[in-house]
C-alpha cells in the first residue's frame, strides 16, 4: 500500500505550522507555556482530520482563481481567501462546542479574521514547501 505523499505533507505542514505559529500567538497573548502546549496538543486531532481537506480545497480554489494569474499578489489573495474561508467555519464550530454564546462566537471569529488573512499566504508557501520536500519519499507498507 502506497501512502499519499500530499496527504502526509499536508498533515505534517498543518500540524507543524499550527504548533509554531499557534504557540507563538498564544504565548504573546499571555498564555503560559503549559497552557499553550496543552492547546497545541489538543489541536493535533483536529489537524489530522482536516489537513488534507484543506489542501484539496486550497488546490481547487487556486485552480478556480487561475484566471487572475499566479503572481505574488494573486497568490496572496487566493491563499488568504482559502485559509480564511476554510478555517473560520472550523474555528467557529470549535468555539461553539465550548458552549460560547453567539456574541462570544462573533467576537472570537472577528478577532481571528485579521490573523487568518495574514497567515494564509505564509501557510500556503509552507504547505507547498512540505509537498515538494515529501515528493522524493516513496513510503510503502509491506
Amino acid at each position: 500500500m502506497v501512502l499519499n505523499r500530499d496527504m502526509l505533507a499536508d498533515t505534517f505542514a498543518m500540524i507543524t505550522f499550527g504548533i509554531v505559529v499557534g504557540m507563538s500567538v498564544e504565548l504573546l497573548a499571555g498564555l503560559t507555556f503549559e497552557q499553550s502546549l496543552q492547546s497545541r496538543l489538543m489541536s493535533i486531532p483536529v489537524n489530522l482530520l482536516t489537513a488534507r481537506a484543506y489542501g484539496l480545497y486550497r488546490d481547487w480554489l487556486i485552480r478556480r482563481g487561475s484566471f487572475m494569474g499566479n503572481g505574488f499578489i494573486q497568490m496572496t489573495l487566493l491563499d488568504a481567501l482559502a485559509y480564511l474561508s476554510f478555517q473560520i467555519p472550523l474555528y467557529a464550530s470549535l468555539v461553539l462546542s465550548t458552549g460560547a454564546s453567539m456574541e462570544q462566537l462573533l467576537v472570537a471569529c472577528a478577532g481571528q479574521v485579521g490573523a487568518m488573512l495574514i497567515m494564509g499566504r505564509p501557510y500556503g508557501i509552507y504547505m507547498q514547501f512540505c509537498r515538494n520536500w515529501f515528493k522524493p519519499l516513496a513510503i510503502s507498507a509491506a
